[in-house]
């Protein structure tokens, strides 16, 4: 995925409000961002940080300015809008960059389904083989020289993981995707001590059909895409 028009840098102020961000421009102005991740954004936000930016041409926005990676003052990128993991991850598996999920005739995203009435990501189809549902997970967190998911209790995410083991158990292929956003986070692990809950539900899926694939993702100002299979661990 290639961003166009090209990001431009700031420097961080603060975050605010969740859905928002000061910045110092590379000309001294002060500017405030739209912020599309909701998480806790732990060690993604830290005032000095080099912040990259995009321009949206949308005249209704309120906000024209999209805070989209992180460079850290120790020299990580980090993609912040969780709006992209889903595009990355689509753009890969158009392009056959996933041998995992090679084969398919089809790819729809935000399909209705379940019993929770839930949206899956990606839905990937073909003659004479189960359907694919694709949820997509974007991880930033790095703690211990580990990346971890997720970085806050999420009720949604765990409903998540319930759709995707009915759908196992009807006999369709599901996969939990966690595309890692983080240029420091070589392998990934489910936070046991951020959402306990969670990290129980991701065994319980695995051991019932759910599978998943981990990948890396090369980032920089002119774009994102993803690099290199990563291990799913069991730490604690």
């Amino acid at each position: 995925m290639q961003f166009f028009p090209p990001l431009q840098p700031a420097t961080l102020i603060k975050r605010y409000k969740r859905f928002l961000a000061d910045v110092i421009t590379a000309d001294g102005r002060e500017l405030t961002l739209h912020c599309a991740n909701t998480g806790a954004m732990t060690g993604c936000a830290t005032p000095g940080d080099t912040v990259w930016y995009s321009t949206s041409d949308n005249l209704k926005r309120k906000y024209a300015n999209s805070w989209e990676l992180s460079e850290t003052q120790s020299g990580h990128w980090i993609c912040v809008n969780t709006l992209r993991a889903n595009q990355v991850v689509r753009e890969a598996i158009e392009n056959d960059r996933i041998p995992e999920l090679s084969g398919y005739s089809k790819l729809t995203a935000e399909v209705r389904y379940g019993a929770e009435n839930s949206r899956i990501d990606l839905l990937l189809q073909a003659d004479n083989r189960p359907n694919c549902y694709i949820e997509v997970k974007s991880v930033t967190l790095l703690q211990h020289g580990c990346g971890y998911f997720p970085d806050a209790v999420t009720l949604r995410g765990q409903k998540h993981l319930r759709e995707l083991q009915a759908m196992a158990e009807q006999g369709q292929r599901t996969v939990l995707f966690f595309a890692v956003l983080h240029s420091g986070i070589e392998t990934v692990a489910p936070a046991h001590h951020i959402d306990p809950r969670y990290a129980e539900l991701l065994a319980q899926v695995q051991q019932n059909g759910v599978e998943v694939i981990c990948y890396g993702a090369a980032l920089s100002a002119e774009g994102i895409h993803l690099a290199k299979p990563l291990h799913l661990v069991s730490k604690q």
